[in-house]
């Protein structure tokens, strides 16, 4: 097993990722043992600084995950969360743990309604917990849950007690996401200020959509490590996302994180692992994040890709494209065409351009739809070149007692499906796969059979998508 981890580098900050604890705390998610394993790996291939396991004392599955992700030997430093209760505690000290993260409730509606205690009796528990944790030789980091509405003399005086007791981190959690930027940083500058010693976690959630932004505010004032998970995947609204705080680290302040290129492969993995798919809006990994639309905004890509992208596509792993549809203009198409191998007169592109702009029912043109009205304007026949990838149509037959949308979505998550319909007759449902050749092609039907509630399936490829 390797000695190093990640964390025995200093760094201007680090990022912890939290989609084994957090992530499987949202609604309808459950990880398999294997699938833990396999986050893990891939996080600590991305580079990821820490990696919270899970809550051992929750179930004999979640114990059994993180004993086998901490025998991995990974580079990242391995998390144990707990409860500040001795059981949860030995309970975590045994899995043999980087660190156990104790947690506890400290704003005063959590103390009157959840904890049933004082402020002083809150002080002691506190302290009590992370020294018996200390005792098990581990390092430990003190979670503040619901720092954000804890009043802020007291606060200190938590970060403080649990300081002195041997937590050598501190986590602020937002824990019902209702800080603001600026708020967060003056919290954070405060905290620091009044016990500088302290490394500061944030934990920010994102019921009001400002979990990113927090995050990145609570490390301008003073925050070195920032929680994340894949897909910003979590209680209710989840947490900030990896993939959007990585990259806005980067932009904005040129620090390196993770391999940002990997960044699309974890969100995959865990759109397949979850079935909840993320919008094509999403930033950095959505299907529409690097795609442009308005006539102006192509013409401006084309000349000069900054003129409309933050960052280039290629620094996360993507390309950009731009869609053909009434918003288009003459640049757009003609440098669609020109993709496509085609060569149209500047009279042409005019007639092609105001066709386009008329058939406004057209919500998006594929490249076979605009072909086919190129050979309407000019009279020749045009085709398109030979298919690069693989393609195939998997039909397939789901159990009568499952409902067949859940099936649909989780197989729309699987990497290579491009499109998933349900239909009538014999068959549930079909998929539109693309792949690179016939072994990814049988890795992708796998993946669709074991999907919970497929019957089973039956396999066409597509042989031609034109005939000359």
């Amino acid at each position: 097993m390797s000695r190093y981890k990640r964390t025995s580098v200093k760094k201007p900050v680090y990022l912890l990722d939290t989609t084994l604890r957090e992530g499987e705390q949202t609604p309808g998610v459950a990880f398999t043992i294997e699938q833990k394993l396999e986050i893990a790996r891939k996080l600590d291939e991305a580079g990821i600084d820490m990696i919270e396991a899970g809550h051992p004392a929750v179930a004999p599955d979640v114990e059994k995950a993180v004993r086998l992700i901490v025998k991995e030997g990974l580079q990242a430093e391995i998390i144990g969360h707990s409860r500040a209760v001795k059981t949860d505690i030995e309970k975590a000290a045994e899995c043999e743990v980087d660190r156990i993260a104790i947690f506890y409730g400290v704003s005063d509606i959590h103390l009157k309604y959840k904890h049933k205690v004082s402020r002083e009796e809150a002080l002691q528990i506190i302290a009590e917990h992370i020294e018996f944790a200390k005792s098990h030789g581990v390092k430990v980091r003190f979670t503040a849950e619901d720092a954000s509405r804890t009043d802020i003399d007291f606060l200190i005086q938590v970060v403080k007690t649990a300081h002195e007791a041997g937590a050598d981190r501190v986590s602020l959690a937002d824990t019902v996401g209702i800080l603001t930027p600026f708020r967060a940083k003056m919290l954070f500058e405060t905290v620091k200020k009044a016990v500088p010693t302290v490394e500061l976690d944030v934990h920010a959630h994102n019921d009001l959509g400002m979990a990113v932004a927090n995050s990145l505010a609570a490390f301008e004032g003073g925050a070195t490590a920032i929680h994340v998970t894949i897909n910003g995947i979590g209680e209710r609204c989840g947490i900030a996302s990896l993939q959007e705080v990585a990259v806005a680290l980067k932009v904005h302040y040129n620090i390196d994180t993770v391999d940002l290129r990997k960044l699309p492969e974890l969100s995959k993995l865990v759109e397949k692992y979850t079935g909840i798919v993320l919008p094509p809006h999403a930033p950095v990994v959505g299907d529409n994040a690097f795609v442009h639309k308005a006539g102006v905004h192509v013409a401006g890509v084309l000349a000069n890709p900054q003129t409309y992208e933050p960052y280039p596509p290629e620094l996360v792993g993507r390309t950009r494209d731009w869609v053909i549809d009434k918003y288009t203009g003459k640049k757009a198409v003609k440098a669609r065409l020109e993709k496509l191998g085609v060569q149209v007169t500047d009279q042409e592109l005019e007639l092609i351009v105001r066709k386009i702009k008329e058939r406004t029912s057209v919500r998006h043109w594929r490249d076979e739809d605009l072909l086919e009205l190129v050979e309407e304007v000019t009279g020749r026949r045009v085709m398109l070149r030979p298919p690069e990838k693989l393609e195939a149509l998997v039909w397939i037959k789901c159990e009568s007692n499952i409902y067949t949308t859940a099936i649909a979505r989780r197989i729309a998550a699987i990497p290579g499906v491009v499109e998933v319909m349900e239909i009538t007759g014999e068959y549930d449902i079909v998929a539109r796969v693309s792949v690179r050749d016939q072994a990814e092609l049988n890795n992708i039907v796998e993946t669709i059979r074991e999907v919970k509630g497929v019957q089973s399936t039956h396999t066409q490829l597509v042989l031609k998508k034109l005939e000359t």
